[in-house]
């Protein structure tokens, strides 16, 4: 049995529909990603799990107890939120203490409660501070202590990192995931960045419009995308439109160019349009040859972007995006220049809708 399950859960505000059916189950110890542009649902689904909204229908059960209807306070469930919601009155000592308090555990236990969240969050040194002198990454780390505070068996944080600047950004995201490994709690983050979300799930969980797209590992997602959306949303890719020529062997015609997919197609798909996606980093400048995925392109742009340079090759109608290393003795072709683009067939993939 999971440790959270979430059973046909389907969420209505007046005629508007934020959540279509969504179905999970969730180990212990299990960190997912809820991944998504605004307005896809996530925050509405994790708002749920905490007792802040309640569903149309469906049900939510954690540790085998439905908690569906249960208040947020009963639920044991701590959260995180974007803006802190740190109380400006109190001391971060105060602000990790507070649930504690509410709780009416004893002064002795929740002062060696919050001097444990401190050392834990490495801000001990912080304890009488307002949260108006500190960091936004510091204060986020108060909050994320608060959230522990009353060892919840399941940790929600919605876009806790939205409002960092860069550099903190990655390093809170690898303390975050480097606690929840340590305490082993089940959590689920939400965020609508793919590189946060490809870089500390477990699983991660693509959503589109009040409706999941696609379910699986960091790789899973980033290398075999099953849809249009999650292979434009997470990582950049080229789509592209190929005429099935021979379902069997999974040949296609792209642009008037004939190429080999990663896999076979329905019998009945011959003669139809699908759309097919191939990452940047799989095409390499190289004359064709046999076993390989090969087309005749023109160099139509060249971009340095640091560790990589992309370019951009177009084959009639379409264009396509490679990267390469950044390697000062590398001779880049020029604009306008003619090049072969190679790539494996396994790089081809296809994606589980028609092309329209």
């Amino acid at each position: 049995m999971a440790f959270l399950e979430i059973d046909n859960l389907h969420k209505a505000f007046g005629p508007n529909v934020a959540l279509h059916r969504f179905d999970m189950q969730i180990a212990q110890g299990e960190f997912i990603t809820f991944l998504g542009p605004s307005g896809c649902g996530k925050t509405t689904v994790l708002r749920m799990i905490a007792g802040f909204e309640t569903p149309t229908r469906g049900s939510i059960r954690l540790d085998g107890r439905d908690v569906t209807h249960v208040r947020t306070r009963d639920r044991a469930v701590g959260m995180v939120f974007q803006s802190y919601a740190l109380f400006p009155n109190m001391t971060v000592a105060q602000n990790i203490g507070f649930a504690l308090k509410v709780a009416k555990r004893s002064p002795r236990e929740m002062d060696a409660r919050v001097a444990e969240m401190l050392e834990l969050i490495k801000l001990p040194h912080l304890a009488e501070r307002y949260p108006w002198q500190l960091s936004g990454g510091q204060q986020q780390r108060v909050a994320l202590a608060r959230a522990l505070a009353r060892k919840p068996q399941v940790l929600l944080l919605d876009e806790p990192l939205s409002a960092l600047d860069a550099k903190i950004r990655v390093s809170l995201r690898e303390d975050i995931r480097a606690l929840q490994r340590e305490l082993g709690i089940t959590s689920i983050f939400v965020t609508h960045d793919q590189e946060e979300a490809l870089s500390i799930s477990d699983r991660i969980v693509v959503m589109n419009d009040g409706r999941v797209e696609q379910t699986g590992s960091p790789l899973d997602i980033y290398n075999f995308p099953r849809t249009r959306f999650v292979a434009s949303f997470v990582g950049t890719l080229n789509i592209l439109t190929g005429l099935v020529i021979d379902p069997a062997t999974g040949r296609v015609a792209v642009n008037g160019q004939e190429l080999v997919t990663s896999r076979p197609f329905p019998p009945d798909d011959a003669g139809k349009e699908r759309l097919l996606a191939l990452r940047p980093e799989a095409v390499l400048l190289e004359p064709p040859s046999s076993g390989r995925n090969s087309l005749e392109a023109t160099v139509e742009e060249i971009s340095f972007l640091g560790a990589i340079v992309r370019i951009r090759a177009r084959v009639r109608d379409s264009v396509i995006s490679l990267d390469v290393f950044n390697d000062p003795n590398r001779v880049l072709p020029e604009r306008g220049q003619p090049v072969s683009l190679g790539f494996s067939h396994d790089n081809l993939l296809v994606l589980d809708e028609n092309a329209v």
